[in-house]
């Protein structure tokens, strides 16, 4: 007879179709016959569920009794998209599963559909943490992930007129079966207030934070299953709750909406991922969204800390937090804060122990991302922690000006506030001052950050920069989201590569293997289907398979150029019009982009894009161009695409991309890239080989000289007969007949600011299109240099950037189960 643990632990489908059925039974209060396919898909994840928990225990239970130093990640992003599927995979149940239902007369595949993507991030930055997170697990690191519990994640989006539409995004809408809530550990955090200051006996100043208003940060927890499942880990994400429900009184005198108020101004701290901060309100939001992440996650650091020793001497040597780019760089006085006023540490003291203990991961090279906030906003919601900010700057400050005497200029750049107008507190220099390991996620974005960004701290502290190459789980983006080319692969070399990525450079050897490249290349054209026909679910248009699938997906931004795209397309669509010969081979261009809902410039390109699409897509008979933009782009989409993709555009301006993880993506999954030498590019082009990789564009230099030279896009309008044509199409309202206007000001901007060098680029972008074409047509070239990409992608594992992070950075060891 099977005990109860066996019930909850077993892995045969036999066990697994008893839990199932009890879990629709107890947790779902249904019987089976009567259960609908959701209350299915609940039973299936708390079955899953069970089985992580009982190895998410003992993977706890190793930490503390080892006394391991744990690695704490603070993001504000985690784009963690499904998790049934990827559970099933890392805990090796994925074909037991499966006939466990099928048994019961249920489809697997219709259960993981119903699971909505846990959209908690806004793009490369969410999902990188994400994979991080995977490969921390699978390589038993004690590792552990914080961030927001967003009630409405990055915004659902729709397509109106061509227009993007916003939808709130309901992801915890039926509740959320991975995670626990813990409300035993909940957190208070303070804002606003005041500081009151007063002598020690032993003549220190002492400060106390007072008053103001308290919130509650409430923890959920979600398990993250490593491969094999050895090991699980923690990703906390705390929600904002009142500390007081609603006020009695006032309720009693039937004011019922002020009795609430409290209520509401304080759980909307977790209520939606990133506010619009373009006006005062929501700039403070999202600070306090910052800090109150920061603020439980630093409480709950420092508890779990505290279980097994007396003071802070070895608080480094047991703890190392990375800053996911400058969101949480307030954690550096939040530490300070606590360290000083709470636990009495002198500030040099204090002091090491904060830089000891923070890493700092920049994301971006361009300034606007680069946080800063009024000193007026902090002064009043967070007063402590701007005289903090002060003594640290002053500090500081004085240890430039004994390296560099006189160098007043000096001083005014590394400041951490920004004198002007408004001051403003600088959170990259925060972050670069109170961390021991400053990082860039490229080598080129390694290089810019050092010349360009923050040269003088880089001069001043040079041995605190590294480079730490971003990359991605092939446990997800290759494993779960491309089974048929998963599968060729473990038939040819063995599974090894799903551990160990550098195990892929076995398929060199059938570089050359007609028979081995067929199989490939049926590999391809069924994915290819298969999303012609979900694209057909979606958009009602129907791409061609034999076409060649050239695939834009990412965060709609100017500097990623969707628009050279989108201009090379109607210059496309326009020489075929006239000679349908032109199209050497049959396109699909397939987008998919979110742009932020403030950001007008982005959210027109939209409109183009789908103007264009609307037009080119009512010729597709005569041309061979098809244009698709499918909504509401998220990881469950990428996953579908992906695999899918011919063509990977990864064309952003020179030196403007940090890394890019989806061009590692495309190249793991087949697709050969066109790109510049931006971000990650440069180094996925040195592994795969020049030959493999479709290069076009000005250089991160080249455009830096352009640009201070003057660069006008205007000149090339006037030069280039083709970039003419197209832009004059555009302008002329063509592709937007109800206002024949619309599109003047991405022209005029283009003409006279192209500071994204779009039109400088166009000829060369349009060449390099040439060459993709005339390399489709030789098939035998084609397919071997896909298969060298996916060979020679191994570099570009998140396990190795994990490595290396804890190698490097943390100085944290794996603490694997034992035999």
């Amino acid at each position: 007879m099977s005990t109860s643990s066996d019930a909850r632990t077993s892995r045969h489908p036999e066990g697994l179709r008893r839990s199932f059925i009890e879990h629709v039974e107890f947790n779902r209060g249904k019987n089976f016959e009567s259960s609908n396919t959701y209350d299915r898909f609940l039973a299936l994840a708390m079955t899953v569920r069970d089985r992580l928990a009982h190895s998410w225990v003992k993977s706890q239970r190793r930490y503390y009794a080892t006394d391991a130093k744990r690695a704490y990640y603070l993001s504000a992003e985690y784009l963690l998209g499904r998790a049934l599927g990827n559970n099933l995979i890392n805990m090796g149940m994925w074909d037991s599963v499966r006939d466990a239902l099928r048994d019961l007369g249920i489809d697997l595949t219709t259960l993981l559909e119903l699971e909505p993507d846990a959209g908690l991030g806004n793009g490369g930055l969410g999902r990188l943490a994400a994979c991080f997170l995977d490969s921390m697990a699978t390589l038993d690191l004690p590792c552990m992930g914080y961030g927001i519990r967003y009630e409405f994640g990055i915004f659902t989006q729709e397509f109106i007129n061509g227009y993007q539409v916003e939808r709130a995004d309901e992801w915890l809408k039926f509740g959320n079966p991975w995670e626990i809530v813990r409300p035993e550990r909940s957190v208070p955090v303070r804002f606003y207030g005041s500081v009151e200051q007063h002598q020690a006996p032993d003549g220190r100043r002492i400060s106390r934070w007072v008053g103001g208003k308290t919130v509650l940060g409430v923890p959920y927890d979600m398990p993250i299953a490593g491969y094999g499942a050895q090991t699980v880990n923690t990703l906390r994400l705390w929600q904002a709750r009142a500390s007081a429900e609603f006020d009695f009184a006032l309720f009693n005198d039937g004011d019922y909406e002020r009795s609430v108020v409290e209520k509401n101004d304080s759980e909307v701290i977790s209520k939606v991922l990133y506010p619009n901060d373009q006006n005062q309100a929501g700039k403070e939001l999202r600070l306090k969204q910052e800090y109150f992440f920061v603020a439980c996650s630093l409480a709950d650091i420092m508890r779990r800390y505290l279980k097994t020793h007396a003071d802070f001497v070895q608080f480094p040597d047991k703890a190392a937090i990375q800053l996911n780019d400058t969101h949480p760089a307030i954690a550096i006085a939040e530490l300070m804060r606590v360290l000083i006023d709470e636990k009495r540490v002198p500030w040099d003291e204090a002091w090491d122990i904060t830089q000891k203990t923070f890493g700092y991961t920049n994301h971006t090279l361009l300034a606007e991302a680069l946080e800063k906030w009024p000193v007026t906003l902090f002064e009043r919601l967070l007063p402590r922690h701007l005289l903090i900010i002060y003594e640290i700057n002053q500090r500081f400050l004085r240890q430039v000006q004994i390296r560099y005497p006189f160098d007043n200029e000096r001083l005014e750049r590394m400041s951490l506030i920004e004198e002007g107008k408004e001051k403003m507190v600088r959170m990259a220099h925060l972050a670069v001052v109170g961390s021991h390991s400053i990082n860039g996620v490229a080598d080129l974005h390694t290089k810019l950050l050092q010349q360009d960004v923050m040269p003088d701290f880089a001069e001043m502290m040079p041995t605190r920069f590294n480079n730490k190459t971003n990359g991605v789980t092939p446990r997800r983006w290759l494993l779960s989201c491309n089974p048929r080319l998963a599968k060729l692969i473990n038939e040819a070399i063995g599974d090894k590569w799903v551990r160990d990525c550098d195990e892929l450079q076995g398929l060199e050897k059938f570089a050359d293997d007609a028979a081995f490249l067929k199989k490939f290349r049926e590999v391809k054209h069924h994915n290819k289907v298969d999303l012609t026909n979900h694209i057909r679910d979606l958009v009602w248009m129907s791409l061609d398979p034999s076409s060649i699938f050239d695939v834009q997906v990412k965060r709609l931004h100017e500097y990623k150029r969707q628009l050279l795209n989108a201009l090379h397309i109607v210059a496309l669509w326009m020489k075929a019009r006239k000679d349908p010969s032109t199209t050497l081979v049959p396109r699909s261009f397939i987008f998919g982009a979110k742009s932020a809902p403030g950001y007008q410039r982005a959210k027109l390109i939209i409109r183009l894009i789908n103007g264009i699409a609307e037009v080119v897509n009512s010729e597709a008979s005569k041309t061979g161009l098809r244009v698709a933009f499918v909504p509401n782009y998220r990881v469950s989409l990428a996953e579908r695409i992906i695999p899918a993709a011919d063509l990977s555009e990864q064309i952003s301006t020179a030196g403007m991309e940090a890394s890019g993880t989806g061009n590692m993506k495309f190249a793991l999954n087949g697709a050969l890239t066109i790109g510049t030498l931006d971000g990650a590019n440069i180094e996925i082009r040195e592994r795969v080989g020049a030959d493999n990789f479709f290069l076009f564009g000005l250089t991160a230099e080249e455009v830096k000289q352009k640009l201070h030279q003057g660069y006008r896009g205007r000149a090339v309008y006037e030069s280039n007969a083709q970039v003419r044509e197209a832009l004059d199409l555009v302008a002329s309202g063509f592709f937007s007949p109800e206002d024949k206007d619309l599109f003047r000001p991405l022209v005029e901007s283009l003409l006279d600011d192209d500071r994204y060098l779009v039109l400088a680029d166009f000829d060369a972008y349009a060449k390099a299109q040439e060459e993709v074409s005339r390399a489709y047509l030789q098939p035998d070239r084609w397919w071997k240099a896909t298969l060298l990409n996916v060979a020679r992608m191994g570099f570009f594992s998140s396990d190795r950037t994990i490595r290396e992070y804890a190698k490097n950075i943390w100085n944290v060891k794996p603490v694997p189960q034992e035999p």
